[in-house]
């Protein structure tokens, strides 16, 4: 391991992944390089001064191959401009001579009867600790949650169903459109991180609004320890100047604004000439489209989403913009399927029947309380075989579960698609509506509307401060609830800062501003200065941005100082309280003048639509068919008769709406989006997998074997410090050390801790530490049994199943054991079965270091026949495996073929993509397990020894 310059053609290794195989250097531009492994397909960047490589150099006598499979045994090694020619004779005498590069790359390093032979023995401790890391590891990777247990998050079943229906697919491209407040960026977030564990997702974009990216970059970091990089123009031009490439290519998870991007072409074009695999847009009801016109973010997001294989889209309103809105972001999704807008007006209009038919389906007992037309329907619309289960009475029952998910999957737009709404999710607090009629200012009788529902147009700052009776009645509300914490929402910047700083200023009030007029920065300490509990604001004054995005949850006060026209921004400013997380009714607090255009507003959303006290799904489609009628009444406030017949009109346009969201298409969303046997299966199987009790005592284990420190800090939670023995630094350990809990409703309420799950940065790199290291894979020791002749050798041996693929394809999943373990004495008998796994651990005696080494050179001929032993054993055991991996992987993926091709005759939201994927996938599995190979990972010599009595 001598020369330490990185030279293009030298042979690397991965410390940290060594199951990567031999890397060779591909670039070196001073501070950074670039190392290819051949073997799985995949290049890594490393800086140059840090990368966790170790320089691969072979002696004379070592025995090698060539990347065409041609062994021979070195004779000779020479330097060759900073890199080794190596010279021998292959197998059937011929000389070879090769450079480095031309080794075969599907190499692994530090045998253990290496190890052992030079008396490098591991304690008994760690030996099982390999052998356990093993058996975490593969039941992770195999688990169908895996990816979905670390994030700190609720386990909440709809979240879960989401993320687990979507993450398994390849590529997805959904829009993921729950109403307000039940957790879109988790959704978002969960599949992001489960594509990213699976090695499916290597680099990934977040455009949102520039008001949201402060945010959207603590919550990927808090919860789910996902690092982006906020990359604004700024930081774009600063890149550029160190002249080392495209700026977007510095960092695997890039976050940034839209409206930034938008006023830089530049960044335009860099971000588009990176390579991403999957691209996540929030609040993407804000990219304008119509079948004439498309605005310029709109284009920008098309742009990307055309060349980006997985796109999720979120927004909380999918159609209450209209459905020409609605088909926008499908466009974005597939623009192959939805490319003309009036086929897609018919094509939602078909829903209906097999919306209808799945309800009656669903509220039969047997096949006969369906109708003639019903039965004939069923026929058209499933599988020949699944419709004779069906109309069998015996298997009806099996039969009609299947039947509805079949016409789901065929008929529903869910694949694209996902809706959940707070009739499916249960569990959010009562809104109540507190109404305080105010008198009219003098100044403003007589005004025209406009001034009346925002006065403060009417006056100077200093007049409508005083003038304004909503000021004083606030400053009194304000006073009345010292105790509390007071969201205040209004639809100007102007007046945000404005009464902020007179409730501030003028009347000694705690108090906070939110809006677009300040920078990222300055808004995210105005929410943290309102969130602090002890030190903080009682209140945040918010212009209306602030009813976008952020997440205020722990107040359940809201003043809405004025009142929007459009009922989307009125559901999204009571959708910052009322949210997952809320453990309050939320208290709606509506200051209004009495007899004026503001007391019409209030009357016609809260008598005609009740959009206060619950949650309405197409207020903008009311708003459209009562226009007219609200302008008249509001233009002649005194007249009653206008006012009840806007009242009239509005709830039967209400009524309707309701009726029809609960019918068609929007019904099968609601059964696709949330199926809640399956959501409660996911849930179990997190939980099930999650065992903290386990994973503490496992990372005990780890701590201690490589000098970590840790002590207890309170009921939960533990202090994780580097100790002074500890040797190599402990992964996402800093140096000043964290306080951390195994428990989720500890880590739930104590953000400032870090959460430790199996999945976590630093559990997982524990794992990779301890397998891709030497730790625990050569040990000796004396084993007390009397079932064996005292001073007999037992080799313990644990074999793993070796491949060296793509990440992606997981091949682990297929093969049914983490490890091979055998015991076996120089005869070949074996024992693993008279000394089970937890029994040889028990009986383990401990060797001195100096009386092992001096057994070992005089043991080594008994144990390479004990080794020779044990690897003619496993010869038919890595064939069975095998055969037993290629079935499961056949069957799994083939009837999911099967499943996708039958859909795809009928739901056009089937991409041949998908298609292709599996067949390419099928391929690849199929090459990669049979290419896949035992090797052995740690042995154990014991000898035995005579019980004690």
């Amino acid at each position: 391991m001598s020369d330490s310059a990185f030279i293009v053609g030298q042979r690397w290794v991965s410390n940290s992944e060594a199951e990567l195989g031999l890397g060779i250097i591909q670039e070196s531009s001073g501070r950074r390089i670039e190392v290819f492994f051949p073997a799985a397909a995949e290049s890594r960047f490393y800086a140059a001064d840090n990368a966790p490589l170790s320089r691969v150099i072979y002696s004379e006598g070592d025995k090698v191959s060539t990347r065409e499979d041609v062994s021979f045994v070195i004779s000779a090694v020479q330097p060759f401009n900073g890199c080794y020619i190596y010279q021998g004779d292959t197998e059937a005498g011929e000389p070879i001579s090769i450079h480095e590069m031309d080794l075969d790359s599907r190499v692994h390093f530090n045998q253990p009867q290496d190890r052992f032979f030079a008396g490098q023995v591991d304690k008994n401790s760690q030996f099982e600790l390999r052998a356990k890391t093993l058996s975490y590891q593969h039941e992770l990777v195999k688990s169908p949650v895996y990816g979905l247990l670390g994030g700190r998050v609720q386990l909440l079943p709809h979240q879960l169903y989401i993320a687990q229906q979507v993450a398994q697919r390849f590529a997805p491209r959904v829009l993921l459109a729950d109403e307000v407040g039940l957790g879109k960026t988790i959704e978002a977030g969960l599949i992001l991180h489960k594509q990213v564990l699976s090695g499916q997702v290597r680099r990934a974009l977040i455009v949102v609004p520039d008001a949201l990216l402060h945010q959207w970059l603590v919550e990927m970091l808090r919860r789910f320890n996902l690092t982006f990089t906020l990359i604004d123009h700024e930081r774009h031009e600063a890149l550029q100047e160190l002249d080392e490439g495209n700026p977007f290519d510095s960092a695997q998870f890039v976050l940034c604004g839209l409206n930034d991007l938008l006023a830089n072409p530049q960044m335009q074009m860099d971000m588009l000439a990176a390579q991403w695999d999957m691209l996540i847009v929030d609040e993407a009801h804000h990219l304008a489209w119509s079948p004439e016109q498309s605005s310029e973010g709109y284009q920008l997001i098309e742009t990307l989403a055309a060349q980006i294989p997985a796109l999720l889209l979120l927004t909380a309103t999918p159609e209450q913009l209209g459905i020409e809105s609605h088909f926008a972001r499908l466009r974005l999704l597939d623009s192959d399927k939805f490319f003309d807008f009036d086929d897609f007006v018919k094509q939602e209009a078909a829903y209906q029947p097999v919306s209808e038919l799945i309800e009656q389906l669903d509220a039969a007992e047997t096949w006969a309380q369906l109708s003639a037309a019903q039965q004939s329907q069923l026929k058209d619309y499933i599988d020949e075989l699944l419709f004779q289960q069906l109309s069998s009475e015996d298997q009806f029952t099996v039969a009609k579960v299947d039947a509805i998910q079949q016409l789901l999957d065929r008929h529903g737009t869910g694949r694209v698609l996902y809706r959940n709404t707070r009739d499916v999710v249960k569990g959010f607090p009562n809104r109540i509506l507190h109404q305080y009629e105010l008198s009219l200012p003098q100044a403003l009788v007589g005004e025209e509307v406009s001034h009346i529902i925002l006065p403060e147009q009417h006056f100077t700052e200093a007049d409508w401060l005083k003038n304004d009776s909503r000021v004083s009645w606030l400053v009194d509300f304000l006073k009345a609830h010292r105790d509390d914490k007071i969201l205040i929402i209004c639809a100007q910047a102007d007046t945000a800062q404005q009464l902020e700083n007179y409730l501030n200023i003028n009347q000694g009030i705690r108090s906070a501003v939110f809006h677009e007029g300040l920078s990222l920065v300055n808004r995210d300490r105005a929410a943290a200065y309102f969130a602090d509990d002890e030190e903080g604001a009682q209140c945040l004054v918010c212009s209306e941005i602030g009813s976008e995005g952020r997440n205020f949850q722990f107040s359940h006060h809201l003043v809405l100082f004025d009142l929007p026209v459009n009922p989307d921004l009125l559901e999204q400013r009571i959708g910052r309280l009322d949210r997952i997380g809320q453990h309050h009714d939320v208290h709606i607090h509506v200051p209004y003048y009495a007899g004026t255009a503001q007391s019409v507003l209030l009357h016609w959303y809260h008598d005609g639509m009740n959009a206060f006290e619950q949650v309405l799904a197409a207020g903008q489609r009311i708003a459209g068919e009562t226009k007219q009628q609200l302008q008249a009444a509001m233009a002649e406030p005194g007249n009653n008769k206008a006012l009840d017949s806007l009242i009239k009109q509005t709830q039967k346009v209400t009524e309707q709406t309701l009726a029809e969201l609960q019918s068609g298409r929007h019904r099968l969303l609601e059964r696709h989006s949330y199926n809640e046997s399956h959501a409660e299966y996911v849930v179990g199987e997190v939980e099930s997998l999650s065992r903290s009790l386990e994973l503490a005592g496992f990372m005990d284990d780890v701590f201690d074997a490589f000098g970590v420190d840790q002590q207890p800090h309170s009921s939960d939670s533990i202090i994780i410090e580097p100790g002074t023995h500890m040797q190599t630094q402990f992964p996402e350990l800093p140096d000043e050390g964290l306080t951390a809990t195994y428990q989720r409703h500890k880590a739930l309420g104590r953000e400032d801790m870090t959460f430790l799950t199996w999945e976590h940065p630093m559990v997982l790199g524990a794992i990779d530490m301890v397998l891709n290291s030497e730790l625990g894979n050569s040990a000796f020791c004396t084993l007390a049994t009397d079932e064996v002749k005292a001073g007999s050798l037992l080799l313990e041996a644990i074999f793993v199943m070796r491949t060296v693929s793509e990440r992606d394809l997981q091949i682990q999943r297929f093969i049914s054991e983490s490890h091979i373990r055998l015991v076996v004495d120089e005869r070949g008998r074996q024992y693993q079965t008279l000394f089970e796994e937890q029994d040889f651990n028990k009986m383990a005696g401990r060797i001195p270091r100096a009386t092992a080494q001096e057994l070992i050179r005089h043991a080594r001929s008994p144990v390479e026949n004990l080794l020779e032993q044990a690897k003619k054993a496993v010869v038919d055991m890595e064939k069975t495996l095998k055969q037993e991996a290629l079935d499961n992987m056949n069957n799994e993926l083939e009837q999911e073929y099967q499943r996708l091709s039958a859909l795809a005759k009928v739901n056009p939201n089937i991409r041949p993509q998908e298609l292709d994927y599996l067949k390419q996938r099928q391929d690849k599995l199929n090459s990669g397990i049979q290419s896949a190979s035992l090797s052995l990972d740690a042995i154990r010599v014991a000898i035995v020894t005579e019980p004690n009595n």
